[in-house]
């Protein structure tokens, strides 16, 4: 049988070794989708800027026990020069199981939940929106995690990315494809 062994730094300069358990550390899979389209396929307009711009409703289910809240990213890999940040909810309550359509675009939302900025540089959603003639991919990402995020309502996604690490216990993606009509 194999041991693995991981340092965890302590307060002061001593460290202790802790056995690394594979089994109860690997993330769990979150089941995550829209109900209006399905992963691979086509966002519906009414979802970017040829529409009403408006969120998509979201679901999911085995959401890990030991989970406290829960955020949401959706991204753009394909924009030119970088991922592009299309949306951030979080502080989402761990008992939550949906997201309605058409989130307002207030930072902060009902019970903790909150939103980020986007690339956009507005708070809330900002639907897809490629250049003319390009059909991109859309990624949304969903994270349980072990606590509340501390972030404030309008984080920044640079700031939401450092705020999740060591806090995530579960994730979960889809993908949706868009081009401009």
């Amino acid at each position: 049988m194999l041991t693995l062994f991981a340092v965890v730094a302590c307060q002061g300069d001593s460290n202790d070794q802790v056995e690394f358990d594979p089994e109860t550390s690997a993330l769990a899979s979150i089941s995550f989708s829209s109900p209006t389209f399905n992963s691979g396929a086509d966002i519906p307009a009414e979802f970017t800027c040829d529409g009403d711009d408006v969120s998509p409703p979201l679901r999911w289910t085995d959401i890990p026990e030991g989970a406290k809240s829960l955020a949401i990213v959706m991204d753009d890999p394909d924009a030119p020069g970088s991922i592009f940040k299309h949306w951030s909810i979080y502080d989402i309550p761990a008992a939550t199981r949906a997201i309605k359509q058409g989130q307002p675009s207030d930072p902060q939302l009902e019970n903790t939940i909150k939103q980020g900025t986007n690339g956009f540089g507005t708070i809330g959603y900002g639907g897809p929106c490629p250049p003319s003639g390009e059909e991109h991919e859309y990624t949304f990402f969903i994270y349980a995690l072990t606590g509340h995020l501390e972030l404030p309502p309008g984080a920044s996604a640079s700031d939401l990315t450092m705020a999740l690490q060591g806090k995530v216990i579960g994730t979960g993606s889809f993908t949706g494809m868009y081009a401009r009509q």
